[in-house]
């Protein structure tokens, strides 16, 4: 055994697999962000990655090296969530042109290093000190990097899994075998109804990850705004001689998600006061901490130094000001809205550490918490006389980096969780972190480039990427600075629907059942389109019944879905440039296009993926 002050932790093999596996899951992260509005923490499905490597290939390694690696590889993918969000939505407004590559990495590289800074003085408070606050995917890291050191078998299950998902993605995105939707809508009644569910085994992982009582909010959710509200609608608001599929859509993208934004900010406004106390104590140990006199210290208990925070800190809010004097070409916008934002982001990062430690990354509100950040930064720079692009462009500034801040706040509580559980030392891991946003972000601005030239982005063309968040954000930026108004109406519905299910939620909490009413996942499933959250929801369906079988069916079922949807994603990605490139081609070759033929697909998927994840598991 290492003695405790040699130990191995950030060796060049931890670093070198760490940033390949980062860009990968970045890469990855941008186009599932961009397609479902969602993405998926990367810590699990780096640490059997790297397991896999250096235990299963090099024959060497440590379960601290193994930490460092789910560390970096984490990092980029959660910057990449801030960024995906809000950046495009500078395109959907018209307020940018192109992705420009540096002030797109610029957004990433700052926002991340806030999210960094400002957890680490509330590390021990948050993650050591306060045994209310579990983390669970920071446990549930440590329990695969505690129980997965022996060999290569689960680097076999994602790589299957991976390969499964490029060919199953080129059958519908290189060649329609399959449809990219199946769909259909009919009038009845004097209205219209709607059925449909992408064909993607992306989004079945996604819902094996989350579990079902995740899909079962979201796809409540959409059940709310495509089988209830849309029908109304359009009963009340006919269009003669609009066809059905086009009157449900129509009513849906100008009308009824509005109702999500509304639940959206009830939910992240909910979650943040029922957390207030703890967000309270966090923001004084943030405040105490930046400045504290330090003493010596055990390794596991070693932060990065005061000095050293003080002067990334500096560099960042220079830095700051450069970027938005660059993008507004204003001096007083820079100043506004670099203290807007840095203000902005240390409680957004309290804020959301606090509420991965109680319910985990998957429930976090980053999308609310962004929201009210757009809201606040608007009215600022509205009171200092903005309007039009020059607003548009200070607000979702503003916005991106708080939300990459945000974002990469909660990850980095997460991998801190992981690593206070396996004996790791912290300041290796801040460090890590620092090197895990700084390298794969750069690849960022490319992909995005590539898939906005090859699909489009945030618009309705057939097989465009929707980017539902960032559609959103320039939604509301462009009712607040330009001409356009935003449904307010159903912005109100929405907020009642979710004031009824912070009511219900209670209830159940007091009855102890298993289900609850949790508003985010719902108010997600009003926003998207009912279509992503079906494969959600039946992927949901498939945790529970591995769930059901063992507990070693569903650790196989979650790398099974891991390497589904970097396959997808990586797939998506390698199809953008034949796209791109190679115009006078017909990309997808037109093949099939049955309905039947498609949901036989989807049904197939699901039937392996359960089959494969039970196969190789044994008795708990």
């Amino acid at each position: 055994m290492n003695h405790p002050g040699t130990i191995s932790e950030f060796t060049l093999r931890a670093l070198v697999i760490g940033l390949l596996t980062g860009t990968v899951l970045t890469a990855a992260n941008t186009y599932l962000g961009l397609y479902a509005g969602m993405t998926v923490s990367g810590s699990i499905p780096a640490a059997i990655v790297s397991m896999g490597i250096l235990r299963g290939v090099l024959r060497r390694g440590t379960i601290h090296e193994n930490n460092i690696v789910q560390t970096i590889a984490s990092s980029g993918e959660a910057v990449a969530a801030g960024i995906i969000f809000t950046v495009p939505a500078l395109i959907i407004t018209g307020a940018w042109s192109d992705f420009p590559f540096w002030q797109v990495s610029l957004m990433g590289v700052l926002g991340g290093a806030l999210g960094i800074l400002f957890m680490i003085p509330l590390r021990r408070v948050l993650i050591v000190e306060d045994k209310d606050l579990i983390y669970p995917e920071g446990v549930a890291c440590a329990r695969v990097l505690e129980a997965g050191e022996s060999g290569g078998g689960p680097m076999r299950q994602i790589l299957g899994a991976l390969c499964g998902g490029i060919v199953f993605k080129s059958l519908v995105g290189l060649v329609s075998v399959f449809q990219t939707t199946a769909e259909v809508a009919w009038r009845f009644a004097g209205t219209v109804f709607y059925a449909g569910t992408d064909v993607s085994v992306a989004l079945l992982g996604v819902g094996v990850i989350v579990g079902m009582e995740i899909g079962v909010a979201v796809l409540a959710g959409s059940a709310i705004a495509w089988l209830v509200a849309i029908p109304i609608y359009v009963a009340q608001n006919p269009v003669p001689g609009q066809s059905a599929m086009d009157a449900a859509w129509d009513a849906w993208s100008g009308q009824i998600r509005y109702m999500g934004v509304g639940a959206m900010i009830v939910g992240g406004l909910a979650s943040m006061w029922a957390v207030r106390r703890g967000i309270a104590r966090a923001m004084r140990q943030l405040a105490s901490g930046v400045g504290r006199a330090r003493g010596a210290v055990s390794r596991t208990d070693r932060d990065m130094s005061n000095a050293w925070i003080g002067t990334i800190l500096f560099l960042v809010a220079i830095g700051t000001f450069v970027l938005y004097r660059t993008v507004s070409g204003s001096l007083s916008i820079a100043i506004t809205a670099g203290i807007v934002m840095l203000v902005a982001s240390l409680f957004f990062v309290a804020v959301s550490s606090y509420i991965c430690g109680l319910v985990g990354s998957s429930n976090n509100p980053i999308s609310g918490m962004t929201i009210c950040a757009l809201m606040f930064s608007s009215v600022v720079l509205l009171i200092l006389g903005l309007s039009g692009s020059a607003g548009i462009l200070g607000a979702l500034g503003v916005a991106s980096i708080v939300c990459c801040a945000a974002a990469t706040g909660g990850d980095t509580s997460q991998d801190l969780k992981t690593g206070h559980l396996v004996g790791a030392t912290p300041v290796k891991q801040q460090v890590a972190q620092f090197v895990g946003i700084v390298v794969p972000v750069f690849t960022i601005a490319p992909v995005l480039t590539l898939l906005n030239d090859a699909y489009g982005i945030g618009t309705s063309d057939p097989g465009a990427l929707r980017a539902p968040q960032a559609s959103l954000f320039a939604s509301i930026a462009e009712a607040l600075f330009g001409d356009s108004d935003l449904p307010w109406g159903m912005v109100w519905l929405g907020a009642a629907v979710a004031v009824g299910l912070l009511i219900l939620d209670a209830r159940l909490k007091r009855s102890g059942s298993r289900f609850r009413a949790h508003v985010m996942p719902v108010a997600v499933g009003i926003y998207l389109p009912i279509a992503i959250m079906v494969p959600i929801f039946l992927g949901g369906l498939i945790s529970q019944r591995l769930k059901n079988r063992s507990k070693s069916a569903t650790h196989n079922g979650v790398l099974i879905a891991s390497g589904l949807i970097a396959g997808e994603a990586i797939a998506g990605i390698l199809i953008a440039i034949p796209k791109t490139v190679a115009t006078e081609m017909t990309i997808p070759v037109p093949v099939a296009d049955s309905v039947p033929l498609s949901l036989a697909g989807l049904a197939a998927a699901m039937v392996l993926i359960h089959r494969f994840a039970s196969r190789t598991s044994g008795p708990d």
